[in-house]
């Protein structure tokens, strides 16, 4: 056991001092922070840094480690929100700008249905009253024939309306198929388009997650009130179709007046000179949806209303073969040439796109806006001198901790315990710089989760020393006590670290907030405390006996 192999010492103290240095910015949080968000900001400008931006970069070294470990919401301080989606909402619209395409098609067959009209109903049902009941089935012919199947997996063969006869009036809604995946495409656009919003004011690790089937956990440390995050999850996102001037790879290229230079999303260094006045804005578009080409490639298929219909159907009349820009946000999205005249306010773009990037494609475009209203359930402010007292508490439960872990185990084994303690202080460094590597955010019952491991840590180390204590009770010298102790000891720390990991996967899994931080903290520090106990701690005791030789030992 005190046999160990060169390249197996080079291993475990190379780990260690990997945990060191990854550790170490952590100690120097504010430093690190400010470097780390002028190298941001300078990325975004295309590398052209101020001075301010330039100081602040050499505030660090570059060839250090820069990553740090994210201050959840109860240690930064910030805002707290858990919101409602109203999809009731969206199933209004739905039908309310199904009616122009419904009424269209059925005055077409006046003479077999008479003259229809709406009648008044409940928000999300679509009422259509007949002159002439006699052509009721006809109607129903032709409402039925409009629908569309459900674009869903789990609903395959199902159409997205549901269109029933009631006496001389048709009643058309939703179907529930329709419906479940219009929910879950309004969830997935309104967390897009929260975590683009609040994105946009750089803040850092906010939580947007969500909860149930229509609510949204919102949570952004370093901001500052809860009615600060309201108004930055209600602004409007711009959305707009420009004419495409020119495309280049030159940040300054000139531009005349009436026309801007945009950055290209997901082309590094490209840019588009576009026309300032769009040919037409988000707030016309009705739909996009994810779909495919003639040539079976992924697509998108989106949708105007009437006027936005006209104008965009003028243009790309009097415009085939020219690219033009789709822009959120000052950004180019999407750039696609067009190929035909787009008539009746709807059209398909089509490009390069895996299904993931026209799927994602779709939901920028109805990114434009929130889909529904939202209800806020809760709203809290945590101030920055609660999160700091956080933090102090934190730092002093874990002192204390780690005090008292020190002192019992100096008091039980001695110079032995001493060694343990090192390889305690060695874990608790690891966890930090894993904690830093994967990014992970660190909140109070993370803490919580660092101090559990310091006693768990350690007793991985009172089971070995104690199987110690019994060989050289049996008579084993040193050596050979030593070596059982770590061996039939092993079995034991695998064992019971093993089933505590499997909990804190498990509270990972279906837990949420503060319960996966515990979790994520209390696992890293049992995989950590395993390899800090057995490795660590004997490699050192492989060290000490092999400079003092000692003819005996007590543990």
């Amino acid at each position: 056991m005190l046999q160990i192999p060169l390249w197996k010492r080079i291993v475990i103290w190379g780990i260690c001092a990997l945990a060191v240095l990854f550790a170490i910015p952590n100690a120097f949080y504010g430093r690190v922070e400010t470097h780390n968000d002028a190298a941001a900001a300078v990325e975004a400008q295309g590398g052209t840094a101020t001075p301010d931006q330039q100081a602040a970069m050499d505030a660090w070294p570059d060839w250090m480690p820069a990553s740090l470990m994210n201050l959840g919401l109860d240690l930064r301080g910030g805002a707290h929100l858990l919101a409602e989606v109203r999809l009731s909402d969206v199933y209004a619209d739905r039908i309310d700008a199904l009616w122009p395409e419904m009424r269209d098609a059925l005055r077409d067959a006046r003479s077999e249905v008479g003259s229809i009209r709406r009648t008044a109903s409940d928000p999300g049902v679509l009422r259509i009253q007949m002159s002439d009941v006699a052509g009721a089935d006809r109607a129903l012919q032709i409402a039925r024939g409009l629908a569309q199947p459900v674009q869903s997996l789990t609903a395959t063969g199902q159409n997205d309306i549901d269109v029933q006869l009631d006496g001389d009036t048709l009643v058309i809604q939703l179907s529930e198929a329709e419906r479940s995946a219009t929910d879950l495409r309004t969830m997935q656009q309104s967390l897009e388009i929260i975590r683009r919003r609040i994105d946009e004011v750089g803040t850092r690790e906010p939580t947007i997650q969500r909860q149930g089937d229509d609510r949204i956990l919102i949570e952004v440390p370093g901001i500052g009130s809860a009615e600060e995050l309201k108004e930055l999850i209600g602004t409007t996102a711009q959305l707009t179709f420009n004419t495409v001037v020119n495309r280049t790879t030159d940040a300054n290229t000139p531009v005349d007046a009436g026309q801007e230079l945009l950055p290209s999303e997901d082309e590094q260094g490209v840019y588009y000179v576009v026309q300032s006045t769009p040919v037409v804005s988000g707030e016309a578009l009705v739909d996009a949806q994810p779909a495919f080409d003639q040539n079976n490639r992924p697509a998108v298929n989106f949708r105007f209303n009437g006027a936005g219909g006209r104008v965009f159907g003028d243009y790309t009349a009097q415009n085939i073969g020219r690219p033009f820009a789709i822009v959120l946000d000052d950004q180019v999205i999407s750039a696609p040439v067009i190929n035909s005249a787009i008539p009746g306010g709807s059209g398909i773009i089509t490009g390069n796109f895996t299904v993931e990037q026209s799927t994602q494609l779709a939901v920028l475009l109805r990114a434009g806006a929130l889909p529904a209203g939202m209800d806020f359930l809760e709203e809290r402010t945590i101030g920055p001198e609660l999160g700091q007292d956080s933090i102090d508490a934190g730092r002093l439960a874990s002192v204390v901790a780690m005090i008292a872990v020190v002192v019992f185990m100096v008091a039980s084994y001695g110079w032995f315990g001493m060694m343990a303690n090192v390889a305690l202080a060695v874990n608790v460094i690891a966890i930090f710089a894993i904690l830093s590597l994967i990014g992970a955010t660190l909140t109070l019952p993370g803490i919580a989760g660092i101090v559990l491991t310091m006693g768990m840590a350690v007793d991985a180390n009172v089971l070995i020393y104690e199987r110690v204590r019994e060989e050289l009770r049996a008579g084993r010298n040193a050596v050979r006590a030593l070596d059982e102790g770590f061996q039939k000891a092993l079995s034991a720390i695998v064992d019971a670290n093993i089933t505590t990991l499997l909990t804190a996967v498990i509270m990972f899994a279906i837990g949420t907030g503060s319960v996966r931080g515990f979790a994520v903290t209390l696992g890293i520090g049992i995989i950590t405390s395993m390899f800090t106990s057995v490795f660590v701690t004997r490699s050192l005791i492989a060290t000490w006996y092999a400079w003092r030789r000692p003819k005996t030992i007590t543990v």
